[in-house]
């Protein structure tokens, strides 16, 4: 699904807040847990394959129709971007949702896979929100409010990215090596992987959150869409770190990511770039 990047938000006037848009997401994330883990390892699971080979289920549609349920009642003049059902509505506010992030890992039974809801304002996501229920944990942030992870919002500790420096001391999580080659960038990231003192195949929004935690310092991967990176820039950038394009440009929206500590972005974009 293609995806234009939107215009940007008018800059005048009193700073906008979004906490009530982040309260609004976890009620919607409580919610749409309760959906895919009832889903989740049942025996009647019903999986198909979408035009481009990936899987989708019962559960990844049914929670992206909740959730855009949801969002139609709560704010009636925002757009909506969904992995499984496109685009709806128009203005400078846009939802970005994808109903489970790792769709793989759901159907295989691996426990590593989310809901990402996000809120654009224009060209800036705003508030990003990343539920893994299976995990037990999830994480969150809204402009300016700085970056959270736990279970609720009453139960939360806030998020920093580490201090490593040095690529020798750094620690990259990615998804696979097949992409890299198909995109003709396989060399330059098994020259990053020599350089780094450890390389881990977290794959998915987990390498993002554990770059946001400070576990990890670098997340890469060379093909992705909007709603499978949006949830996460300001999670990455409220605890500090920076989240770009493999080519240095910011944000979501050239379908591809770099996040790390932002002390070793621009080192990573030479091997990566």
């Amino acid at each position: 699904m293609s995806y234009t990047q939107p215009s940007p938000s008018p800059t005048s006037g009193p700073a906008r807040t979004y906490e009530d848009d982040l309260r609004l997401a976890h009620v919607i994330a409580d919610q749409v847990d309760a959906i895919t883990m009832s889903r989740f390892k049942a025996l009647d699971l019903h999986v198909e394959r979408k035009p481009d080979n990936t899987p989708v289920s019962d559960a990844d549609r049914s929670a992206e129709e909740f959730i855009r349920a949801q969002l139609h009642r709560a704010r009636t003049r925002d757009a909506i971007v969904g992995e499984e059902y496109g685009s709806a509505g128009s203005g400078a506010r846009r939802w970005i949702i994808d109903p489970i992030d790792g769709t793989k890992n759901f159907v295989r039974g691996v426990p590593v896979w989310a809901t990402l809801i996000a809120l654009a304002d224009g060209e800036d996501v705003v508030m990003g929100l990343v539920s893994a229920p299976a995990l037990g944990r999830r994480w969150w942030a809204a402009r300016g409010s700085g970056a959270w992870t736990g279970k609720s919002l009453a139960s939360a500790s806030r998020m920093a990215v580490s201090g490593v420096s040095t690529l020798g001391d750094a620690s990259f999580a990615y998804s696979s090596l097949s992409g890299w080659e198909e995109h003709g960038k396989l060399n330059g990231f098994l020259d990053l992987t020599r350089q780094v003192w450890r390389t881990r195949g977290y794959g998915d929004f987990w390498s993002y959150m554990l770059v946001a935690e400070g576990a990890a310092d670098i997340a890469a991967e060379p093909e992705l869409e909007v709603y499978d990176m949006a949830a996460l820039v300001p999670i990455v950038t409220e605890a500090g770190g920076r989240f770009t394009a493999l080519d240095g440009a910011p944000g979501p929206w050239h379908g591809n990511a770099l996040a790390t500590n932002g002390l070793l972005h621009d080192e990573t974009l030479v091997y990566l770039g």
